[in-house]
Order: structure tokens, then sequence, then C-alpha cells
């Protein structure tokens, strides 16, 4: 499709004539069926909204096609609405516009829908399972259009996917707001999101699904190398004689396929389990994981020759990750390190499958008889907490990676609790991430090249490098082993050949580190060393996006945990210090109901506007973490506002008084 056709079929939006429908194609990743779980007259409200988006005259031919989708999918997608241009995300000046904020948004939005970039990319799911970007094609349409022609005095507001319309606002104010998933406290367990999202009034965003940031799963590659080095440097085997280590895990789905390569350039063997095959195939082809066996024995002994030869080395398991625990603890395996990073937020619904039943037998079981499966489920986590335990009982370090696996099997009764009442095992956030990272303020900062060109991402890789060396060079002790790792990661990223997608690229920096990087970047646009603008962003993985009391806030100790002030705090202050799109969501990484999260998007130019707005929205997104943390009496977290002050007059945080715990403890 020419340049022209495919832009008109943009401003088109929702055709007047109907398409014709689009035929299953069984080669793409579908998600799997959701389960029957409207009754009749709701089944009849789902309908009803889904015709909302069309005039009546179509209502006759849409009704039963609809009907249909429902019945045999769970949820009404609109296949016959799919575009016939394939998204991906095309250089700026290729998408219609009026505001270049705008088509930078869509920009981001089509790299999220790219087939080889979205799990499941025509059910309009990015990650996670579930994890989705609009609920619908209309949406889609919609929104594009909506895009298309708005100016930098609109603001487009979304609502689960559902574009709510143009709104007069300013040139200063976000472009889009984004909202995923608030329901009412009350209304957020799983069944509440089946139900609402079945009736297309509510989604799951994940993180930068629904909040356009998504950039394959380099967006988690260089936080998943942080943690395996860490872990690696941290712990040690009892039987540990030096050289390669061994490094277990699962899940190559959406943002769990960047741990085989983090593997390889952390410097391990590793084996990650994976029942899809068409994920684990999709990830070898994308040159993510070094080999695809299917037989748990050989990938254990192929993991052990890798190891003799001390030479890193990926291996994806085809089959069930509880298979392959139960093997290694059988054959008393040294494993180093391991982790589980299954979609279990979404437990009942293909976020994670049982020991026993094939993929396709347990998807059948998922929508057919949804009691067994979450049965099966449950077994299966009782199991492979078992043979975990025994690993460790032998050395092995585990550790939560995030995905809800000690909150899930918890409450499938698996033996992972310890006397105190508590997890027996970390998460990772509270072992590495957060004190080594989050409480210093260093987070997962990426920026997308709006050209689509690899030659600007060469450009801004040096660039990123530079000012990093300029930092480290006056930095303090505190902070040089994170500095010293991410110049490191800059200089070999091209090397590892990560871009999937957008030519992105993630670079964990501090507040410091991100504005004199955007700054840098801003400048070389100005200058033309850049052929076009520069999108910034970050995962809400980070200091201050995420409330999240099971991963990003899992090491605050005074209480507050469970509270989500701080994402609502940073989505306002964002918006109104010069953020391009702003988003707020319920859900992400740990599951629905268990996170509040927010993100952001921001546009650079060149112009001294953008300048102002990077210095004033980047500081304020991770101070207001380190300042949260800090009140929590995270020490380096004190450490860090306390310099963030020294350096900006104007910022005036309050700060803990710590107790005397003696004095405390006679009292009680």
């Amino acid at each position: 499709m020419d340049i022209h056709t495919f832009q008109n079929a943009v401003l088109q939006g929702i055709p007047d004539i109907l398409p014709g429908p689009k035929p299953f194609d069984p080669a793409v990743n579908h998600a799997p069926k959701r389960k029957d779980i409207l009754s009749t007259e709701e089944k009849k409200l789902a309908l009803s909204n889904a015709l909302r988006y069309f005039p009546q005259k179509h209502h006759a031919v849409l009704a039963p096609e609809f009907a249909e989708e429902l019945r045999r999918y769970g949820r009404i997608y609109m296949y016959r609405f799919r575009p016939d241009y394939r998204i991906f995300a095309r250089d700026i000046e290729s998408f219609p516009h009026k505001s270049k904020q705008a088509a930078a948004i869509m920009l981001m939005l089509s790299n999220n829908l790219d087939d080889a970039v979205a799990q499941h990319p025509h059910e309009l799911i990015t990650y996670g399972g579930n994890g989705a970007v609009f609920q619908n094609w209309a949406q889609y349409l919609l929104t594009m259009q909506y895009l298309a022609t708005m100016t930098d005095e609109q603001t487009l507001v979304l609502y689960s996917g559902h574009p709510m319309g143009l709104f007069p606002s300013h040139s200063g104010a976000p472009r889009v707001v984004v909202t995923n998933g608030m329901v009412i406290p009350n209304y957020s367990k799983p069944d509440d999101w089946e139900r609402m999202n079945a009736l297309g009034v509510s989604q799951y965003g994940q993180m930068t699904a629904g909040s356009f940031m998504y950039i394959g799963p380099q967006g988690i590659v260089h936080g998943t190398t942080i943690t395996v080095l860490n872990a690696s440097r941290m712990k040690q085997h009892p039987n540990y004689k030096g050289g390669i280590k061994l490094f277990v895990t699962s899940g190559l789905g959406g943002m769990s396929g960047a741990q085989p390569k983090a593997g390889n350039i952390a410097g391990v063997v590793s084996i990650t389990a994976e029942i899809n095959p068409k994920a684990a195939w999709k990830r070898h082809s994308q040159g993510w994981v070094d080999e695809v066996i299917d037989d748990a024995g050989k990938a254990i002994d192929t993991a052990l020759e890798w190891q003799q030869k001390n030479t890193p080395h990926s291996i994806a398991y085809l089959g069930n990750i509880v298979d392959l625990w139960e093997q290694l603890a059988e054959r008393q395996i040294d494993v180093d390190m391991g982790s589980d990073q299954t979609s279990l937020h979404n437990p009942w619904a293909g976020g994670y499958y049982p020991a026993g039943l094939s993929y396709e037998e347990a998807n059948e079981m998922m929508a057919g008889n949804p009691e067994q499966f979450r049965e099966l489920v449950k077994a299966s986590l009782r199991r492979q907490v078992n043979a975990i335990n025994k690993l460790t009982a032998r050395g092995m370090y585990f550790f939560d990676y995030g995905n809800a696996f000690l909150l899930e099997s918890s409450r499938a009764g698996a033996d992972i609790m310890n006397k105190r009442g508590t997890f027996r095992y970390p998460s990772y956030v509270q072992d590495i991430m957060g004190p080594m990272c989050f409480d210093y303020g260093f987070g997962p900062f990426r920026w997308v090249c709006t050209s689509s060109d690899p030659a600007d991402l060469e450009t801004t890789d040096r660039i990123a490098c530079e000012v990093l060396e300029h930092i480290a060079a006056g930095a303090p002790d505190e902070i040089r082993q994170q500095l010293s790792d991410n110049i490191h990661w800059i200089r070999e990223a091209g090397n590892n050949k990560m871009v999937v997608g957008s030519q992105a690229r993630i670079l964990y920096a501090d507040a410091q580190g991100r504005i004199e990087i955007a700054s840098a970047f801003n400048k070389a646009i100005r200058e033309g060393k850049l052929k076009g603008p520069v999108v910034l962003g970050r995962d809400h993985h980070d200091v201050s996006g995420t409330d999240s009391p099971f991963r990003e806030t899992s090491n605050i100790y005074d209480g507050s945990a469970f509270t989500a002030d701080m994402a609502i705090h940073n989505v306002i202050g964002d918006s109104f210090r010069g953020a391009t799109w702003v988003s707020i969501h319920n859900g992400g990484g740990v599951g629905w109901g268990e996170v509040i999260n927010g993100g952001f998007g921001m546009l650079l130019d060149g112009s001294q506007e953008a300048e102002n707005r990077l210095r004033m929205m980047l500081h304020w997104d991770v101070n207001n973490g380190i300042a949260r943390r800090s009140w929590a009496r995270n020490k380096e977290a004190v450490f860090a506002i306390k310099r963030a002050m020294e350096a900006e007059p104007r910022l005036k945080v309050t700060l803990p008084n710590l107790a005397d715990d003696a004095l405390i403890n006679s009292l009680f």
C-alpha cells in the first residue's frame, strides 16, 4: 500500500461502507478463548455496546457477526475492521497529522500493534496475555482518525481503549490522556475484569501496552540484565567452583522474551521454559534465544555442556516449566539462580499453563471447564514450588521476578511462606532493583527515534554514552557501579541487536542522567544531527510511576506499600509539567487490582519549549518517587533526595527522623 492510500485509510476512520469479513489467520499467535462469563442479558448488553460505534444501517449485518465472535472467542474484537495496511512504526512524517505530537503518538501505538512486536496482534494485545492497546478495531480506527485530525489546541481522552473524543485545551497540555481499568476498588477481582472486558467497558492496559510505550522485549532486557548480573554478584552456590553460572526461568512471550538475551549479556547459561511453540520459535527467529529444545533432559544436558565450555548460551525448553524444575531437582543439578516470568498476574486466562496438558488441551479447558483448569494451575504451582524448595535447600538463589509468582503460589497453598508468615523468597526489587536502582533514582528511561532510521539510533546511543561518561567523572561512590554498568550497556547496545519494531533504546538513568541525555538529544535535533524528533518515555516499572506492593514498591517497609498516592501524584505532576501524553492504569505486571501505575510520553522537537518541558517534567518524574522512598526510611533514597535538594534549591522535601529501635522495643 502506498503512502497516500495509507493516509487516506487513517483519515476515514470507521468506514461508511462495510469492508469484507477478514479470514481468521492461524499463522498468527492469537489470544486464547476467554471464558463464558456473561449472562444472557449481559451478552445482549455487550452486543449493544459494540454496535454503538456503527450507524444503524449496518447493524443487521454486524449484530450476528459480533454475537458469533462473543460466543467463539469470549470477546468482540470486530475482526472485519482490522485495516488492510501493515501496522508498524513508520517515519513520523508518514502519518497524516496537524500536530507533530499527535503523529508521534500514532507512531508509538502502531509499534505496539506491529506483528513483530505484539503478542496477539489481531486481538490488539501487546504482551502479558491480556495487555491491550484497544478492546476492538473500531476503537483503533477512531483513535487514529482523531490523532490525524487534532491540533495542538486539543486533547484526546481515551477511556480503556475507547476514544471519548477531542476536547479543547492548549499547547502546553497533554495531547492524550489515557486511563485503563480504573474501576471502583471493590470490583478489581479477576472475574470483574473478565466481565467488564467482555462487556466492552474496561480493559487491562498492562504497563506499557495501553500507554503506547512498549518497545518490544528490549524494554525489559536491560533491567533483566542488571538483575541477573547483580544476582550473580550477590549470591554464590555452595558448590560453585568458578566459571559460568546456570540461570533457570520460564516465559518467552512479550516482556519475558528478554530473559535469554539478558542471560547472554550477563554472561550466564540460561534455560527458559515456554509452553507456546509460536512464542518460543518467534524469539528464536528474532535472535533472542540461541536454540530451542523440546526435551527437558536434553535441555539440562545441553546447558551443562555449555557450562563446561564456560561460554554464555541461552536455551528455550519447549515444554512445561514444572517438568523442567522437577527434573532439575530429581537430578540434583546445581542451579545457581532461579526465577519465573510467566504471566501469573493472569493465571486463569493464559498466563500460566498447568503441567500434564498440552498447550492446545489447556486452552480448551481454560474456556470450557475453567474451574478444573483453575485447580490444575494451583496443583502445578504447588509442584513447582516443591521442586524449587529442594534446589534452594542445596544453595540455589531464587527470586520472584515481579510476575506475582509468590503471591499466586501462596494462594494456591504452596509451601512458599516462612515461619514469620511472609514469603520465603524475596522479590528482585527487595534484593536488587530497589536498593541498587530505584532508591537512587535509576530506572528504565527510554527513547524512540521517530525518523525510524537506524542511523539516528546509533547517534543517540553515542550521545547518551558521552553524557554518562561525563557524569561518571564527578559522580559519588554510591552510584559509580550503576553508571559503570550503564555505560557498558549503551556501548554494547547496538552490537546486541535488540531492536524489534521501532528504533528504540532503553537505558537505566537517574534524574540527572535523564535530563542531560534528553537535553543533548534536543540540541542534536535542533542542529540537524538527528533526522527527526525523539520520543522520551519509560517503563512504568520505575522509581515513581508505580505503586505495587509485590514488585515496584516491595522494598517499602513503613506500612504504606498498599497505598497508591505516589502513582497518582506522578501522573498529575507529569501532566502539568509538559508531558505529551500521560496514562494511569489499574493493573500491571502483577495483576488486576494489585497495582496502580502511571506512565508518560514526551516529544522532543529541538525547540526551547521542549527544553523547558523536559527539565521540569523529568525532574519531577524521578524525584517524586525518591521523596516517597526516603520518607519510608530507605537509606539510599535519603542519600539521593538530599543530593537532589543540594542541586536544586527550590526542591524542599520532608525528611524522616529515625527512631531508636531499642526505645520502641522496650515499650511492647
